[in-house]
């Protein structure tokens, strides 16, 4: 198990206000709070954190506001990758003068790019800075998916580029990339309902949006499995998976921004083009929040 930039990561969503602007101010608080439950890292401006809507410039505050909030306690961890290479070399920039600890880099989407273009895609973004560079994986999203060997020659060539946010949903691809990786190189589940199956295969952790409530039950499972209480760790898995498919009913962030707002968080509505979470869905989700809703922050 590779704990190098930590086991339990929450892809944490964005915070904005009443007028759709930024609050900065809650994301440092929502940050300290998933920090508080045990979370390793967080990853800002992702898919979650509605990263594709966000300026440059309010990519970077967010970057130094959630840095501010939780010190040397986590990671934090900015997503730099767009569907441009010099766009995505100057976020990559960016993202590492703002002081975080590592970049994370999707896939691009739209393009549709090959796999020798990834290669030199992502290999530009490695070049541009000395920091950990993750790869995110997430073909639902971006109409493309990266080849197990892409992936592990992109580690070959550079060092910097240290793991994979696995979002594919493929068992078969992620246990060919565990099979054949090198030492160090850290894989993680990028779906939530596959995270026990992966650790199965050897996988070192995950980068979650159920985190966002159940983190502390991620670690629990994780130590269970990790201490041979296999069958502790799938029934707290099973009992989790209600959780999660009401989280991922419909696109996320959507479901894990209206939870938050039940929890007390200030998170605002999604940007458009994504709109409010169906009336049917929120009746879905609103009971399974019952277990989470006593360890609500402190009042506002």
């Amino acid at each position: 198990m590779n704990s190098q930039l930590g086991a339990i990561l929450t892809a944490m969503v964005t915070p904005f206000d009443e007028r759709g602007d930024l609050n900065l101010n809650e994301a440092g608080r929502l940050a300290r709070w998933l920090v508080d439950r045990g979370n390793d890292g967080l990853i800002l401006a992702g898919s979650t954190g509605e990263g594709q809507t966000l300026e440059p410039a309010e990519r970077v505050a967010l970057y130094k506001a959630v840095k501010e909030a939780v010190g040397g306690d986590a990671l934090v961890i900015a997503n730099a990758g767009t569907n441009a290479t010099r766009e995505s070399v100057r976020a990559t920039q960016e993202a590492t003068e703002a002081g975080v600890d590592a970049i994370l880099a999707v896939v691009p989407y739209y393009n549709k790019p090959t796999q020798s273009g990834m290669l030199g895609h992502f290999g530009a973004i490695a070049q541009a800075t000395p920091l950990p560079v993750v790869i995110y994986n997430i073909p639902g999203r971006t109409a493309a998916n990266m080849l197990p060997e892409t992936l592990l020659e992109l580690a070959r060539r550079h060092a910097n580029i240290v793991g994979v946010k696995e979002s594919s949903g493929d068992l078969k691809q992620i246990g060919m990339i565990l099979r054949d990786r090198a030492e160090g190189f850290i894989v993680w589940s990028g779906d939530d309902h596959l995270f026990l199956p992966c650790l199965a295969l050897g996988a070192d952790g995950v980068v979650g949006v159920a985190s966002h409530l159940c983190s502390r039950e991620y670690r629990v499972m994780l130590d269970a499995y990790q201490n041979g209480r296999v069958e502790e760790a799938a029934q707290i898995h099973t009992s989790l998976l209600p959780l999660i498919d009401a989280l991922f009913a419909t696109t996320s962030p959507i479901p894990v921004k209206w939870a938050m707002r039940q929890l007390g968080f200030n998170v605002g509505s999604c940007r458009l083009p994504l709109d409010e979470i169906p009336g049917t869905i929120a009746d879905r989700l609103r009971p399974l929040l019952t277990p989470y809703a006593p360890h609500a922050v402190e009042s506002r």
